[in-house]
């Protein structure tokens, strides 16, 4: 995930939720700040990118549009493999989006391998005068299931930037605190460090050997090999190994004269 140059994290974002809650146009706003009044249902999944700064990190958010109708459930359920971040919108202004918001959690946690950073967003806020779910019900869900809550409006921007901000940030914490804590990232680096001194002590072998200073198996014997491998002991496996065969050929030798 970490490279050097160019986008140092790249973390996948999915958008899910209801048909027509404004997920597409959560996501131009975010990508593009833009708003298309006749934005058409998303078909299966697309999904846009858009790098931000987090602590002087470079990060691309990977943010994926999944379609809210039901015939689609089983074309996108793949999608959410790899997934680090959530957005799970519905329309303040129709309340059977905002029932539907315990399915999705439950889809969600049932297709995600990894423990992901959840935001509930209770979408078109500019509908104030036709609202049918309130504030306060939506932050007492987002307690209830531990998730972020934030009201937007994709049409005005009120919100869009600062919800998938938040987002971000909670991913970028939580791998940048399993990094950290990981017991494996911790034998990656304690493995790195032994490579390093290994080749560090070939390559001053190296150079001593064509500077002509003393043999290099005599060198690496003394740091890298071990005993068993080291040029010493073959050398005086070999000595055994010549005396038994002078040995066995003086035998062969004595035992022709007593014959002759």
């Amino acid at each position: 995930m970490e490279e050097e140059g160019g986008e140092e994290y790249l973390f996948k974002i999915v958008v899910i939720g209801d048909s027509a809650v404004g997920k597409s146009n959560l996501l131009s706003r975010f990508a593009r700040d833009e708003f298309d009044a006749n934005s058409k249902a998303t078909i299966g999944v697309e999904f846009q990118t858009q790098v931000v700064q987090v602590d002087g990190k470079e990060v691309k958010a990977q943010v994926w549009d999944t379609a809210g109708q039901e015939r689609f459930r089983a074309v996108t359920s793949a999608y959410y493999r790899g997934a680090v971040g959530a957005l799970v919108v519905y329309d303040i202004s129709r309340r059977t989006t905002f029932d539907s918001v315990k399915r999705w959690l439950g889809e969600l946690n049932c297709h995600c391998d990894t423990t992901v950073a959840r935001m509930l967003v209770g979408n078109k806020c500019d509908l104030e005068n036709i609202r049918e779910v309130s504030i306060e019900e939506g932050k007492s869900l987002a307690e209830e299931e531990g998730l972020f809550f934030i009201e937007t409006s994709a049409l005005d921007s009120t919100n869009v930037i600062a919800a998938f901000e938040i987002v971000i940030r909670a991913i970028y914490s939580n791998i940048s605190r399993k990094m950290l804590n990981s017991e494996s990232y911790k034998a990656e680096l304690s493995f790195n460090r032994v490579w390093t001194s290994l080749y560090s002590t070939i390559v001053q072998v190296t150079l001593h050997v064509l500077e002509g200073g003393a043999d290099c198996f005599t060198l690496l014997s003394s740091s890298a090999i071990p005993p068993s491998q080291s040029p010493s002991s073959s050398a005086s496996s070999r000595t055994n190994e010549d005396d038994n065969c002078d040995d066995h050929d003086d035998g062969e030798g004595r035992e022709g004269e007593e014959d002759g």
